[in-house]
């Protein structure tokens, strides 16, 4: 295992060990901070400039629109916004899947990444279901 990777998982292992800590806003905050950094990584041709946009602006948006969600003004609102931030979470994941198949180098570390959009995802689906439920 590299360091570099052993930073990464040790960086990563610390995020989440701090969303324990913090609640879901700053888990998703620290998120797209993260990403942001791991993007800055990724070097610049014409097939990453589009994936580094894409994966920015999804990345982003979870916590956009969770803070969205968290100030909603009905169910229904409520709903829609968490939808968004499981839909972008899952397109976070994408465009890192995409990433690392064209920086073969930064595979390992965008699975990293890849793991916590996943965990997002989960977390924003069992949200979402939670609150139908009281229907």
């Amino acid at each position: 295992m590299t360091n570099e990777r052993k930073n990464n998982e040790a960086r990563m292992t610390n995020l989440e060990k701090k969303s324990k800590i913090y609640d879901l806003e700053e888990r998703t905050a620290r998120f797209g901070k993260t990403v942001i950094e791991f993007a800055k990584k990724i070097p610049e041709n014409v097939i990453t400039k589009p994936l580094i946009n894409q994966l920015i602006r999804a990345a982003t948006s979870i916590e956009a629109n969770y803070c969205e969600a968290d100030d909603a003004e009905s169910k229904k609102d409520f709903l829609h916004k968490i939808g968004i931030c499981k839909k972008e979470s899952r397109e976070t994941k994408y465009w890192l899947r995409m990433i690392a198949k064209a920086v073969p180098e930064l595979k390992e570390e965008a699975s990293i990444y890849i793991r916590e959009a996943q965990e997002l995802n989960l977390i924003f689906a069992a949200i979402r279901r939670k609150k139908e439920e009281k229907k």
